[in-house]
């Protein structure tokens, strides 16, 4: 068993972009789960129906979770409800790590704090997953903890005082937007393998929210 754990910000990337038939292909050719927490169904598809600026992409969404592209906690006989709790704590625990003139740095939002949890439900499982997020704190958080201090000084103009973890986070890989954009070009799922679709299509997700640079996009497409 294997699986890919979606955040919200990678599946709008491609509901904007007009990319999500990519899903369906590349679940065919993934031998494991898609799969979201509820609090990422929450994000991508409860809330937006209720807006009619976003009713159509969370329509688009809704329809990879009914044909069971998507798939939640339970196909991998995981309860929703512990990783919500799960969650909780760590969103709590993350949400109060970094500290500016005294005051709690919010890192994170339900959502994130869910994946993580669901990872760390996941390795408890021994299933071998990882998590496709273009979000980049989330992932420097538990990839590299110790360069979020002083990329926060940068950001922030201001010094950051850190705390210390009583939880544990994920160890686990990530994946962009982009990346998976270039899995499916690899695997002959995007039909034209011409050089500028392939840049077009990178570029679009970086221009929808994944935190890729144009050197990084330039390495790739020398791959």
């Amino acid at each position: 068993m294997k699986a890919v754990i979606f955040d919200s910000g990678t599946l709008i990337t491609f509901s904007m972009n007009c990319m999500l038939h990519i899903f369906r292909d590349l679940k065919k050719n993934f031998n494991g789960k898609f799969i979201i927490t509820r609090e990422i169904e929450q994000e991508i598809v409860n809330n937006p129906l209720t807006i009619k600026k976003y009713k159509l992409g969370a329509l688009r969404l809704k329809s990879l979770i009914d044909e069971g592209v998507l798939e939640f906690p339970e196909s991998v006989n995981i309860n929703s409800k512990d990783v919500s709790r799960i969650s909780r704590d760590i969103i709590k625990e993350v949400n109060s790590y970094f500290y500016v003139n005294n005051n709690p740095v919010h890192l994170i939002d339900l959502g994130e704090s869910s994946i993580l949890a669901l990872s760390l439900k996941l390795s408890e499982k021994n299933i071998d997953h990882v998590i496709a997020m273009d979000e980049r704190t989330t992932r420097i958080l538990c990839e590299k903890p110790q360069n979020l201090k002083s990329l926060m000084e940068e950001k922030l103009h201001r010094p950051v005082k850190q705390g210390s973890l009583r939880i544990q986070l994920p160890k686990v890989n990530f994946l962009r937007s982009s990346e998976l954009v270039y899995v499916a070009f690899k695997k002959g799922i995007i039909k034209n393998q011409s050089k500028d679709m392939l840049d077009a299509m990178l570029y679009a997700t970086k221009f929808k929210g994944s935190s890729i640079s144009s050197e990084e996009i330039k390495e790739i497409e020398r791959l």
